[in-house]
C-alpha cells in the first residue's frame, strides 16, 4: 500500500497552486496599490467603483467647462466695462455741448474727440477672441459684429451683423450657463453719435440753430440707454460669475466625496496585505515542507 497516492498527489499540487495563486495576486495588488484586480474580486464594490468614476470624470470635465466659461465671461465684463468708460466720456463731452454758450470752433473740437470715441466703441465691439472669434456676434461668431459702409449717410453707417443667440455651455448635470452676451444695440447708437459729429463737423454749423442742441440732446438720451444696456449686460455676467463660483464650489465638494469613496472601494490597506502576505507564505512554506515529509514516506520505513 503507498502513502502518497495519485489523489493525495493531485490534492497537494491544487492546494499549493491555490496558495500561489492567492500569494502572486496579493503581491501585484501590493505592486499597484489597488485592491479590486478584476471585477469578479468584488463584484458589487467594482460596480460602485465604475460608477463613482463615471461621475468623476463628468465633474472633471463640467469644472473645466466652468474654468473656460469664467475666462470668456471675464474677457466679455472688461471689454464691456472699457466701453462703458467710452460712453462716459462721450457723454461727458455731450453735456459740454449742450451748453448754449459755444462758439463753432468749440464744437468742432468736441466732435475730433466724439470720433475717437465712436471709433473706440466700434473697434471694441468687434473684439475677438484667441481663436478669431467675435465675442458679441451670437452664434455668429464668425461674423463680424457691427459692419460699417461709409458709402452710406451720416446716421446709417453701423449695422448689427451678428445674431442674439446664446452658446450654452454645460456646467453640471441638465444645467447651462450662457457663454456670450450680444450687443445688438450698439449699431443704432452709434449711428446716432455719428449722425452728431457730422452735424459738430459741418462747415456751416450755426451753434445757435436748435436743431444742433436737439441733435446733441437725443444723442446725450441715446448715450444714457446705451449705457444702461451696457450696465445691464456687465450685471448679468457678474450674475454669471457668481453662478460659476458656487457651481465650481459643489463640484469640489461632490469630488472630493467620490474621490474618498474611491479611495476606500479600490485602494489597497497595506497593513491588512502584509499581514495577509506573512499568513500566505507561511501557509505556503507548511504545505511544501509537509508535502515533501509525506512524499518521502515509505512503507519499508515501518518494516
Amino acid at each position: 500500500m503507498r502513502v502518497a497516492s495519485n489523489q493525495f498527489q493531485a490534492s497537494m499540487s491544487a492546494a499549493m497552486q491555490s496558495a500561489n495563486s492567492r500569494l502572486a495576486d496579493l503581491q501585484q495588488q501590493m505592486s499597484s496599490g489597488d485592491r479590486l484586480l478584476v471585477p469578479s474580486d468584488d463584484p458589487v464594490a467594482s460596480v460602485r467603483l465604475l460608477r463613482l468614476q463615471r461621475e468623476e470624470a463628468a465633474l472633471t470635465q463640467y469644472r473645466d467647462n466652468i474654468a473656460a466659461l469664467r475666462s470668456r465671461l471675464s474677457m466679455n465684463e472688461s471689454y464691456l466695462d472699457g466701453m462703458s468708460k467710452d460712453m462716459m466720456q462721450a457723454r461727458d463731452l455731450l453735456v459740454w455741448a449742450a451748453d448754449g454758450g459755444n462758439t463753432a470752433d468749440d464744437l468742432r473740437a468736441m466732435s475730433s474727440s466724439l470720433a475717437n470715441l465712436r471709433d473706440s466703441l466700434f473697434y471694441a465691439a468687434n473684439t475677438k477672441d484667441q481663436e478669431g472669434r467675435y465675442l458679441f456676434s451670437g452664434s455668429a461668431s464668425a461674423t463680424q459684429t457691427i459692419a460699417v459702409d461709409n458709402t452710406q449717410p451720416a446716421g446709417s453707417r453701423y449695422s448689427f451683423s451678428g445674431n442674439t443667440d446664446r452658446q450654452q455651455v454645460v456646467i453640471g448635470h441638465g444645467v447651462t450657463q450662457p457663454a456670450n452676451v450680444t450687443l445688438e444695440d450698439m449699431a443704432a447708437f452709434l449711428n446716432q453719435l455719428d449722425q452728431t459729429i457730422d452735424t459738430l463737423q459741418s462747415p456751416t454749423l450755426d451753434p445757435g440753430n436748435p436743431s444742433v442742441g436737439q441733435t446733441v440732446r437725443q444723442t446725450l438720451d441715446g448715450t444714457d440707454t446705451a449705457l444702461k444696456a451696457i450696465g445691464v449686460k456687465i450685471a448679468q455676467l457678474g450674475g454669471a460669475q457668481n453662478t460659476l463660483q458656487m457651481m465650481d464650489d459643489n463640484h469640489s465638494n461632490v469630488s472630493l466625496a467620490n474621490q474618498q469613496s474611491i479611495a476606500n472601494l479600490g485602494n489597497l490597506d497595506y497593513a491588512e496585505a502584509s499581514i495577509n502576505m506573512n499568513s500566505y507564505l507561511l501557509a505556503v512554506q507548511a504545505s511544501q515542507k509537509a508535502y515533501g515529509k509525506i512524499s518521502a514516506l515509505s512503507l519499508f520505513d515501518v518494516i
